[in-house]
């Protein structure tokens, strides 16, 4: 980018500040334009979409902030947080107060990303058409993907009760410049905030080029199809998951790291093939928080987070997986987030050969593969002995899920949608919800508290 904009913006449900994101290798002065003046050219159109994806890579949400989220919120003894944060820790102990300042942010980025999307949706009429479809695509995924989060995090699970009653989180849909009445919103349904990503994803899907010059850092038709088997997952709905997947396996754009720790290595020894959609991060630019609290102090981590022993020996001994680690003193870090620069893994290959394998094992369907093809391309990838037909079962397949995907994110809406329990914890629990943030219960009175806050 050669202009450096930011512009400033409310978002409707309390006073955000949005900002485009600077290019930090220009030397002009940031100017602050009014808001009507803000999207007047095609350029304005595509730095507004910058800010967006900066959202998008913030620390409280694919920056790392949704991932640990999950993955302490479902954690039954696999990891121990042994940090100083009170925020953590109560997410961890699954005690979150209404004033948890991880749960306000991921709340208040949330939006303030969503509006940044919005006010690009809303000015397509100033973007050529050679580019107006890449872009609105770009801006449904971004929108779609932070609702399905959004709605995922504070309210019930899909399966919990009747998704057309349950309360979801408000939708916001048109750009906010000012606040009125009229922009503080009640909560939406789940099944109306459902609606709305699948139609996002959905449309993002045939907009969305296969590849962008930009790379993976930046959305494509196969991290909608992505989100879109994650989103259809969810619901329960696994003939779409299993053909959303599939679209993404068949396309040839993707293919499995040759080994399991390229995939998790920037630079030349890295394999990027298998990465779907990630989250830049450099030196100049971004911060990848999974590494803040899983990697050790070694790995320039705070070490917060721990890997207890109990998790390791559900790995086989040959299992390369439950070898990538790292020891410090006597602690054991997973290794996933050594690289202090390294980008953020939102989706890979490796899922989608997951959830097409559980999709079709629950339908009795071969479509792409038989889920037991599926299961042993990801286990032999591992150095894990491949299963039988004998020993293929679901249990066994969402076992799978939980030893490739560790601690990237899936941990929380895998408990929700299998049923399961952590330790005495139901998946129907309150506290396995997360509390709307006080400010804005404070803010506007019409939205209603989750139950047990």
């Amino acid at each position: 980018m050669n202009r450096s904009v930011k512009i400033w913006f409310c978002i409707g449900l309390s006073a955000l500040l949005t900002t485009a994101c600077d290019d930090r290798l220009d030397v002009q002065p940031t100017q602050s334009i009014e808001a009507s003046q803000a999207l007047n050219t095609e350029q304005d159109v595509i730095i507004t979409l910058t800010g967006a994806y900066d959202g998008l890579s913030d620390i409280n949400l694919y920056g790392g902030g949704i991932q640990y989220t999950s993955e302490l919120l479902g954690n039954n003894r696999d990891v121990v947080f042994a940090g100083t944060f009170s925020t953590l820790n109560e997410l961890s102990q699954r005690a979150v107060t209404t004033s948890n300042t991880v749960v306000r942010d991921f709340w208040l980025d949330g939006y303030n990303a969503i509006n940044r999307a919005n006010n690009v949706l809303s000015a397509l009429d100033k973007v050529g058409e050679a580019n107006r479809g890449n872009i609105e695509g770009q801006a449904r995924f971004i929108r779609g993907a932070i609702y399905f989060e959004l709605v995922r995090a504070f309210a019930k699970d899909w399966g919990d009760g009747t998704p057309g009653q349950n309360p979801g989180v408000p939708l916001v849909l048109e750009p906010t410049d000012a606040i009125s009445d009229d922009d503080y919103r009640a909560r939406n349904t789940v099944a109306e905030v459902y609606t709305q990503v699948l139609a996002d994803l959905t449309q993002a899907e045939t907009l969305l080029p296969e590849e962008q010059e930009n790379g993976t850092a930046f959305a494509t038709k196969g991290a909608a199809q992505a989100l879109l088997a994650r989103v259809y997952l969810q619901q329960r709905n696994y003939a779409q998951a299993r053909d959303a997947a599939n679209r993404v396996i068949t396309s040839g754009t993707y293919a499995l790291g040759a080994t399991f720790a390229e995939v998790f290595t920037d630079g030349t020894a890295g394999n990027l093939s298998e990465v779907i959609f990630r989250i830049a991060i450099s030196e100049q630019d971004g911060v990848n928080d999974l590494n803040t609290f899983f990697a050790s102090s070694l790995n320039q981590g705070r070490g917060d987070i721990r890997l207890q022993q109990a998790f390791l020996q559900l790995y086989e001994t040959a299992d390369v997986r439950g070898q990538f680690i790292n020891r410090a003193t006597i602690n054991t870090f997973t290794s996933k987030f050594n690289d202090q620069f390294g980008d953020v893994p939102v989706v890979r290959l490796a899922e989608m050969y997951l959830i097409r394998a559980e999709a079709n094992f629950r339908l009795n369907t071969t479509i792409g593969a038989t889920p037991l093809e599926d299961i042993n391309r990801i286990r032999n990838r591992a150095k894990a002995t491949p299963l039988t037909q004998a020993q293929l079962t679901l249990d066994a397949i969402l076992r799978e899920r939980r030893l490739e995907l560790a601690f990237e994110g899936n941990l929380l809406p895998d408990v929700k949608r299998t049923g399961a329990s952590i330790g005495t914890t139901p998946a129907t629990a309150n506290n396995l919800v997360l509390p709307i943030p006080q400010r804005e219960i404070d803010t506007n009175k019409e939205l209603v508290q989750n139950p047990g806050y």
